[in-house]
């Protein structure tokens, strides 16, 4: 089976910057997995996501996904991709229904089909009862939700999430972190960022531990906490691989 990702020598440099974002990165991602990308602030596991999923390009280096390059097949794969930022990409003044049949309808969705993704991916998260209220009067839990569905009503191949938990309440995260494993066991390959260690060593099958544009380590979670000495958990291994500096910048 081809890898879902696979990066060789990938480099990024920011015009204003004197180092790079992304140093000489090598990492492949098998499909189905639930791959975990951590690292402290500045890592650049943003940088390293906003590249996969074409919005900026790499200074050198390359990368397929699904075994395909944008060059050759950009629409192809953008339609079997989605993305669930961390920001919340919805309209306000919509209802969440509007806002998901909109953002079905850019995946090419209609009629039926979209009608019946939008009753399940409500059902599924606990918001059929909010389907016609306005986003502007929903939760933090409730719109991050909302955010979820809307990248993942076309059933995509690859799914790229930012932080999905970040700020919800333990019962929207435990809803989330559900149908994200649904999504997963109907062979859809997570890319997942986060900062809550715990909750990664839990959920993902693989993870890729970041620090200064560059891969430190990869395995599953045990395989992790198993290579360092004395570390009871993936907290213990991140900080052995990354440090106690505070990574503060504006």
């Amino acid at each position: 089976m081809i890898p879902a990702i696979e990066i060789r020598d990938l480099y990024k440099k920011y015009q204003a910057s004197d180092a790079y974002s992304i140093n000489g990165l090598n990492l492949t991602i098998a499909q189905q997995e639930i791959f975990g990308i951590l690292g402290p602030n500045g890592a650049g596991k943003t940088t390293l996501i906003s590249i996969l999923c074409h919005l900026i390009h790499p200074s050198s280096g390359s990368f397929t996904i699904l075994g395909e390059t944008y060059k050759n097949n950009r629409f192809a794969i953008k339609k079997r991709m989605g993305v669930v930022p961390q920001d919340i990409a919805l309209y306000p003044t919509l209802t969440a229904r509007e806002n998901l049949q909109y953002f079905g309808s850019m995946y090419g969705l209609k009629g039926k089909k979209l009608t019946h993704k939008i009753t399940e991916g409500l059902s599924l998260l606990g918001l059929s009862k909010f389907s016609d209220k306005k986003i502007n009067t929903f939760s933090g839990g409730m719109k991050r939700r909302v955010n979820l569905i809307a990248g993942t009503l076309h059933q995509p191949d690859i799914l790229f999430l930012d932080e999905p938990t970040v700020g919800v309440d333990v019962q929207s995260k435990n809803a989330i972190i559900d149908f994200l494993r649904k999504l997963n066991q109907e062979k859809t390959t997570l890319v997942y960022t986060s900062h809550h260690l715990i909750e990664a060593q839990d959920f993902c099958t693989q993870i890729a531990i970041m620090d200064q544009g560059k891969v430190y380590a990869q395995g599953s979670p045990q395989e992790l906490i198993n290579q360092v000495p004395g570390a009871k958990n993936l907290e213990d291994v991140f900080i052995a691989l990354t440090g106690k500096e505070l990574r503060d910048a504006i």
